[in-house]
């Protein structure tokens, strides 16, 4: 049994709808964590607007990355970060391959065009990062630009952090079995078929390959002033409200915490990166 439309003609309640779910044997457990997670979506997206204000208002710069292998979830969080912010203050950043020009160039030339200007907020649908593991594992660049790369992207982080440019740099992490079903989802669906690329195709072939990289890029570029910060996304809904309540608890904003909900992230979802930390895309 589900849900028929006339089954919520007069429901105005949750109570209402526990009611009507036991009435007529309809599973409700569900119902209800969705219903839970839109509620709270919505409170941290209010908060969000806070926050943004705020920066606007003290011509801050902040840059929040999102990395991962494909399918993690990174395009769906940040359409829920940015879904009621002011566009004239926000925007999300994902770029195409390098033209032949950007190709003779310094590497991070295109991406220090696309940082935030004062009072903005950035969101980096994957970054400089690509380099780091995308790229050797595709072999899109040489041993030599990776190893260039690998020396200077710390430099490059620290310049920015002493610049006072605030970066938040995630690392959703999927594991492989939820990978697979991700894509298998988006290959059946025509309105998502469009997400899947030849490098998708790849992804799990070389997963052992991405692990390596990974774990070679967390290794030299999670520094005290810039530090990788890995939400697990095995559940979607859950990496992106923890990831939300991290970029909130970062910053002393005006109205902090009106909303009355908790900006505290939980910790067996969202954590910095350690050696030790038990990982599900190894």
């Amino acid at each position: 049994m589900r849900f028929e439309p006339d089954h919520l003609i007069g429901v105005r309640t949750r109570d209402d709808l526990v009611h009507t779910a036991k009435e007529n044997n309809i599973p409700i457990a569900k119902t209800l964590d969705k219903l839970k997670y839109e509620v709270e979506l919505r409170k941290l997206q209010s908060e969000f607007v806070n926050l943004q204000k705020w920066i606007a208002e003290k011509k801050m710069r902040v840059a929040i990355v999102f990395e991962g292998r494909d399918a993690a979830g990174k395009g769906g969080s940040i359409k829920r970060f940015k879904e009621h912010l002011n566009p004239r203050t926000s925007r999300v950043v994902a770029l195409t391959k390098p033209t032949e020009v950007e190709k003779g160039q310094w590497y991070f030339r295109r991406y220090i065009k696309v940082l935030p200007n004062p009072g903005e907020i950035v969101f980096f649908d994957r970054s400089w990062y690509n380099r780091a593991v995308v790229e050797p594992v595709m072999g899109f660049c040489t041993k030599k630009q990776y190893d260039q790369f690998m020396v200077q992207v710390s430099e490059f982080e620290h310049l920015l952090y002493e610049d006072n440019l605030k970066i938040i740099k995630f690392w959703f992490s999927i594991s492989k079995e939820e990978q697979k079903k991700r894509f298998d989802a988006r290959l059946s669906n025509p309105l998502k078929r469009w997400k899947f690329s030849p490098v998708d195709m790849k992804g799990q072939e070389l997963w052992d390959s991405y692990t390596h990289y990974k774990e070679q890029m967390f290794s030299k570029t999670h520094t005290n002033f810039s530090p990788w910060i890995i939400v697990k996304t095995n559940n979607k809904k859950q990496a992106r409200l923890e990831s939300m309540r991290y970029v909130l608890s970062q910053f002393d904003y005006d109205e902090k915490g009106d909303s009355n909900i908790s900006l505290l992230p939980d910790p067996n979802v969202i954590m910095k990166y350690h050696r030790s930390a038990v990982q599900i895309d190894i």
